[in-house]
């Protein structure tokens, strides 16, 4: 269906402390996909690249520290991140409040097919995305 309630949008099995929620991707005929997440203090994401995916994070609330390339930055509510294809990046929710984001990739399947990750394993439902 091309309009989802974003409160009734599907839950994917992601990280511990990192909840992610398909928005829309190829239930709803795409080729890009975007996703709520939500991160408990202290969760994230470790250093990884889209190899041939852009991805934008739209930061609704809460803080994150965020590495992306060699540089590491604090953002809040009201910043998008915008993340080129081939950019190492990784990301920590900062407390004491949860962070929710909306993030969306410019290809679905981008995180199981075309990511590499430099440090740690890929989540969960990477092939559900």
């Amino acid at each position: 269906m091309a309009v989802v309630r974003n409160d009734d949008a599907p839950e994917v099995p992601w990280r511990p402390g990192y909840r992610s929620f398909v928005l829309a991707g190829r239930e709803q005929g795409l080729s890009c996909s975007s996703s709520l997440g939500i991160l408990e203090p202290g969760a994230g994401a470790p250093l990884h690249v889209h190899g041939d995916a852009d991805e934008i994070f739209v930061v609704m609330a809460g803080r994150l520290e965020l590495r992306l390339g060699d540089e590491r930055q604090v953002v809040g509510e009201g910043h998008t991140i915008s993340i080129p294809a081939g950019t190492p990046h990784a990301f920590t929710a900062l407390g004491p409040e949860p962070v929710r984001f909306i993030a969306f990739l410019s290809r679905t399947g981008a995180i199981a097919g075309a990511t590499t990750y430099l440090e740690g394993t890929p989540p969960q439902g990477a092939d559900l995305k």
